[in-house]
């Protein structure tokens, strides 16, 4: 053996006395193991059999394999969120670069609505759309993950109430008034439409885990508690209000855009008055408010 094979059989070994493991045991192994292959590793095949379509109408399968696309971009930008969130000290440097890649998601998933915007014929969409009532894309959890993970509750509070509901609240009351209740509930009434109550009885459990859960480590909350020259740093200012804009004004007038070229003056799939609970004007989502001006704050959304 040369002397770069007795190092790595050396660190090998340190490896695996490490946990308590036999070194040879798992050296033999090796001998027996099947060369990895794309398809093993990827596993296209069971990927790609993932497409179930509900109607004969062709363009479907785009709707399906474009949302399912964002589902696979959502978790990408849930698993550069944890790394910061789990974190308990974190650079600005680190902390720009985790917000670089997660922006560059959702400048991706904000350019891609072309996709669906210009890739489906609308008499098409018009015909299978009603096949997936109740069902809506409002229905992804893992959106909304990314929503409790950015920012503190107060933040994603319809904007009606905002002003009367204290920092401190309980989480079941502030999951009550949440801006996205809005798609589907009568505050005056309390009733809620059967996407939302499908929607909540399959994740509402898991959501109030996780709102507890970030409430101390989201984005927000840990951008203030860096240190004074950290949260000065111009990148990082830069890349926490390229983040803020992009998921909350681009991507969403995008999909606003797009759902309008299909859907006029009509109701979502899953009945929301989705004008109103789409547009930023209205319900003026903003995961960092410290770092915009009064001005920007006041206009949020105009400006699309």
């Amino acid at each position: 053996m040369n002397e770069k094979t007795e190092e790595i059989i050396g660190r090998i070994k340190e490896k695996y006395k490490a946990i308590d493991q036999n070194p040879e045991v798992h050296l033999e192994g090796l001998v027996w193991a099947k060369p990895i292959t794309y398809w093993d590793y990827i596993l296209p095949d069971a990927l790609l059999n993932l497409q179930v379509q509900r109607t004969t109408e062709p363009d479907e399968m785009v709707f399906v394999m474009y949302h399912q696309i964002n589902e696979l971009l959502f978790k990408m930008i849930l698993w550069e969120i944890n790394q910061v969130s789990d974190s308990e000290e974190i650079s600005a440097s680190l902390f720009t670069e985790k917000l670089r890649r997660i922006s560059r998601y959702f400048d991706m998933l904000s350019s891609s609505f072309d996709i669906m915007g210009e890739g489906m014929a609308k008499e098409q969409y018009m015909n299978f759309r009603n096949t997936l009532t109740p069902a809506s894309g409002f229905q992804s959890a893992q959106y909304r993950l990314i929503e409790f993970s950015s920012t503190e509750l107060i933040n994603l509070i319809d904007y009606r109430f905002r002003a009367t509901i204290d920092r401190n609240t309980p989480y079941e009351h502030a999951f009550e008034h949440l801006y996205w209740q809005a798609a589907g509930k009568n505050h005056e009434t309390g009733k809620k439409n059967t996407m939302l109550v499908f929607f909540e009885e399959k994740y509402k459990a898991d959501f109030l885990l996780k709102m507890q859960k970030y409430n101390t480590t989201n984005l927000w909350t840990k951008f203030k508690q860096l240190p004074e020259d950290v949260k000065n740093d111009a990148e990082l200012i830069k890349a926490m209000r390229h983040y803020d804009y992009t998921v909350n004004v681009k991507w969403v007038m995008a999909h606003y855009e797009a759902a309008g070229k299909y859907l006029g003056k009509s109701e979502a799939t899953g009945g929301s008055d989705w004008r109103k609970y789409m547009h930023p004007k209205y319900q003026r989502r903003i995961f960092f408010p410290e770092l915009w001006s009064k001005e920007e704050l006041e206009n949020w959304g105009n400006d699309v």
